[in-house]
């Protein structure tokens, strides 16, 4: 009986190790990022080359803004849309670093959840934020069930709402003829 019990003992053991040595570490995210100073960072450049900023508050521990990268990196048109028009910074929220003075600057986005998104002007101010649910996926798989992600299209029409040329009065007055 005490053999049996030493070799369930190493079973389980070997098997908790094999579990932690599979999974995979996250690093999107950087805990000890200078959030203030990457977001006055990226304020300065938008602000140079006509843009607005995109920042992302999330955490490696979050399997929706892991998802909501991966989805940017994997979708070359998303990416190019983002690259082209908007500045973006990751904005770490984790028991390492909750940012929390960055984000009382910001309007304490993190009230939506995680991943949030906050679309700044060149001058840093604050013009939108947006709760990542609205982003999500509405497509039915074979199964029946509902997918779990965002969707490609729900984002790319939320990121058009917010350019520089969207938001700029001008854009809409009518032209002379």
């Amino acid at each position: 009986m005490k053999k049996i019990s030493v070799f369930i003992i190493a079973l389980l053991i070997s098997g908790v190790a094999f579990s932690q040595a599979k999974k995979e570490v996250v690093h999107i995210y950087n805990p000890q990022a200078n959030a203030k100073a990457d977001i006055n960072a990226a304020v300065s450049k938008a602000a140079q080359e006509n843009k607005h900023v995109l920042v992302q508050v999330g955490g490696n521990w979050c399997s929706w803004c892991i998802a909501f990268h991966n989805l940017v990196d994997s979708t070359a048109t998303l990416k190019k849309y983002i690259n082209d028009n908007f500045e973006t910074v990751l904005v770490n929220y984790s028991p390492e670093n909750k940012n929390e003075a960055v984000l009382a600057d910001l309007g304490n986005p993190q009230r939506f959840g995680f991943p949030v998104f906050l679309v700044l002007d060149g001058k840093g101010k604050v013009l939108h934020i947006e709760n990542s649910s609205y982003l999500e996926t509405e497509e039915v798989a074979a199964n029946g069930k509902k997918k779990v992600g965002h969707d490609v299209k729900k984002i790319t029409s939320f990121l058009k709402g917010w350019t520089v040329t969207a938001v700029n009065p001008e854009t809409y007055k009518a032209k002379a003829k």
